[in-house]
């Protein structure tokens, strides 16, 4: 039987079009082996839908404007209601250091901030399936 493939839905919540992040990410995520899905830029409640409906292991979050906290709630809330808070959740874009442990109490699992080698964000990526954080991944 073959193993399943990791499924990330990767989106930007919120109109902001700045996608190389975004773009570069998914590549990486590709090229490791995942399944990719592009959400686009998308609502919070569009993106908890898209989740349940792709049945994905994690969802990615771009966001490069100043209101991600704001964002990030909503998105986790959308989750929550749809029954998908066992997803991992990723954000990556200018994320403010103070804000992290704010998100992690949110529910965001892998912080990145532009920058980050894509290797190391793959490999943190694998280290959360790992330890079985949230959903198993198989």
């Amino acid at each position: 039987m073959a193993q399943k493939k990791v499924k990330v839905l990767m989106a930007k919540p919120g109109l902001e079009g700045h996608w190389r992040g975004l773009i570069s990410v998914s590549q990486a995520f590709k090229d490791a082996g995942f399944e990719v899905i592009y959400g686009a830029s998308m609502p919070p409640a569009e993106i908890a839908v898209t989740a349940l409906q792709e049945d994905v292991d994690i969802v990615g979050l771009s966001i490069l404007c100043s209101n991600y906290m704001e964002l990030v709630t909503e998105v986790m809330k959308e989750l929550k209601a749809k029954k998908k808070d066992d997803v991992i959740v990723l954000l990556g874009g200018i994320i403010y250091e103070e804000d992290f442990a704010a998100l992690h109490k949110m529910g965001v699992d892998g912080i990145y901030i532009p920058g980050t080698p894509l290797d190391d964000i793959v490999a943190s990526v694998r280290q959360l399936i790992a330890k079985g954080k949230k959903k198993a991944v198989k």
